[in-house]
């Protein structure tokens, strides 16, 4: 039996998901019409989340945050079978995932924090990119049934939290790049290039496939040959504030700031790539 507490767009499609592979699944949800939403896909809901975990061998969450998935984990512990396996899709802190593996341990409980890279389609298709991480035995025996879910595991390793702070590394980097798309947006408004001409410019050049290399470039700790010099870049960037409308960009003034930093630090012949030189881990 598995229990799914949290029926949000994801939640209730990983649910319909299960229940299209002959999986019998008990739901709650804080708003109840959520829940009971899926009873005519076979789910069985409930009103208390201690009733809905009862009998469960397995129960997931996908909720808001930390204090959410501490709050009602709570309420559902007095319904909770001995032993149960706790699998938490929720994104979190990493250090939330490091606690609440430990805590539940102690009670007698295994949790897992299992953050997905999916969308509410891909819940229900069982396609995406769902992270793990922490004690290998316990990744092992887990590992088959969220292969089920979705299209991908990725196990980072036996540290526990590290599935945490790879989530929220990628989620940065969709923040950032949306925050630099909203700036393209707003450079084209301001020197009257159409939405047409963008997509054109964008469909021929793509520029996602130079992601692997571009990290490379920026983490190898060479930077005096530069295909494109700071000190240049630095003047595009100047070009860019000054043709945009005042106050439009977000993202470019920003990296102009830690530009001048570097100039200021004598690296303005070096390859621009050096802005990230203090940044790359050790």
């Amino acid at each position: 039996m598995i229990a799914f507490l949290g029926m949000g767009l994801l939640g209730s499609n990983f649910v319909r998901a299960m229940i299209n592979k002959g999986e019998k699944v008990q739901v709650w949800n804080r708003t109840p019409a959520k829940a009971t939403a899926l009873e005519q896909y076979g789910a069985k809901a409930f009103g208390a989340v201690a009733d809905a975990v009862k009998g469960a061998d397995t129960i997931h969450l996908t909720l808001k945050d930390d204090a959410s998935v501490d709050e009602v984990l709570a309420m559902a512990e007095p319904g909770l079978k001995a032993g149960a396996t706790i699998i938490d899709h929720t994104t979190t802190s990493a250090q939330g995932a490091i606690d609440r593996t430990k805590a539940w341990a102690k009670k007698g409980f295994t949790y897992v924090h299992a953050p997905v890279f999916m969308g509410p389609p891909n819940a229900l298709e069982s396609t995406g990119t769902m992270l793990v991480s922490g004690d290998p035995a316990v990744v092992a025996r887990v590992e088959p049934a969220l292969a089920k879910m979705t299209g991908k595991v990725l196990n980072f390793g036996p540290e526990t939290g590290k599935a945490a702070s790879m989530k929220l590394l990628g989620n940065l980097f969709l923040i950032t790049l949306t925050g630099g798309l909203a700036d393209t947006l707003a450079f084209a408004k301001s020197t009257d290039v159409t939405m047409d001409e963008v997509y054109k410019l964008f469909e021929t050049w793509n520029p996602a496939g130079m992601v692997p290399a571009r990290l490379k470039r920026m983490t190898s700790g060479s930077y005096n040959s530069p295909s494109w010099e700071l000190s240049m870049a630095r003047k595009d960037a100047r070009l860019m504030i000054e043709a945009a409308d005042k106050g439009s960009l977000t993202i470019i003034p920003a990296i102009a700031g830690k530009m001048d930093e570097y100039i200021a630090q004598g690296h303005g012949g070096d390859d621009w790539t050096v802005i990230a030189k203090d940044s790359v881990p050790k």
